[in-house]
C-alpha cells in the first residue's frame, strides 16, 4: 500500500494536472479492486470450508457456524477502508466536480481511459463526452479487456462509480429519488408517437 500513499501525495500537490488526477485515480482504483478481489477470494474459501463441514452435521455445526462468522468478519476493517476509498473515487468519476473531462478533451480522455477504437467512434457519434458517460454508464475504460458478467463487475473505475451510485441510492430518502418507471423515464412507458400519412 506504499504505492497508494505515494500516489495520494502526488495527487495533493498544487501542480497536479487533470491528466495526473485521472491516471492516479485509475491506478489507485485498480489496486483497491485487486485487494477487494483478494479478500473476496479468502472469504469464499472460508465459506467453502464451512459448507464442507455442514455435510457432517450435527457433529460439525458449531465449527461450521464459527467458520461462516469468520468469513463475514475476515479483514472487515480493511474491506471498509477499501470501500471508502473506492467510494470517493467513484464520486470523482460520477460528479466530475474538478472538470477533468472538460480539461482533457475527448481524445485525451479516451487515450487515458484506454478506450478501443470501435467504442471511441461510437462514443463520439452518441455524444458521450463526460466521465460518467464513458465510465459509469457505458464502462468503456480498457474496452479490449475481458470483463466479468457478475453484477457490478467491470473496470476498476466502473466498480468505483457503481459503488458511488449504489451508496447514493442507499442513503437518499426514497421520496427524493427519481421514479425510473415514470412516463418518459428509463424503464417507464414510452410516449406514443402519432403517425400520419403524408
Amino acid at each position: 500500500m506504499n504505492i497508494i500513499r505515494t500516489l495520494a501525495e502526488i495527487g495533493l500537490k498544487p501542480t497536479t494536472t487533470a491528466r495526473d488526477t485521472l491516471t492516479i485515480a485509475r491506478r489507485v482504483c485498480r489496486s483497491m479492486c485487486e485487494a477487494r478481489a483478494q479478500i473476496c477470494a479468502e472469504r469464499r474459501e472460508l465459506r467453502r470450508q464451512a459448507r464442507k463441514l455442514r455435510q457432517f452435521e450435527p457433529f460439525t455445526k458449531l465449527a461450521a457456524d464459527t467458520m461462516e462468522e469468520q468469513s463475514r468478519e475476515h479483514r472487515a476493517a480493511e474491506w471498509e477502508s477499501l470501500r471508502l476509498v473506492l467510494l470517493s473515487y467513484g464520486r470523482l468519476i460520477v460528479l466530475d466536480h474538478d472538470g477533468i473531462a472538460d480539461a482533457l478533451g475527448f481524445e485525451a480522455l479516451a487515450d487515458l481511459l484506454n478506450i478501443n477504437r470501435a467504442d471511441r467512434e461510437r462514443a463520439r457519434r452518441e455524444g458521450w463526452r463526460t466521465l460518467s458517460h464513458l465510465v459509469a454508464v457505458h464502462d468503456l475504460e480498457s474496452g479490449s479487456e475481458r470483463r466479468s458478467a457478475k453484477w457490478g463487475a467491470g473496470s476498476p473505475l466502473y466498480e468505483a462509480a457503481f459503488l458511488a451510485v449504489a451508496e447514493f441510492i442507499h442513503i437518499t430518502p426514497t421520496h427524493l429519488l427519481p421514479d425510473p418507471f415514470a412516463p418518459g423515464a428509463m424503464f417507464g412507458p414510452k410516449a406514443k408517437v402519432a403517425l400520419r400519412l403524408v
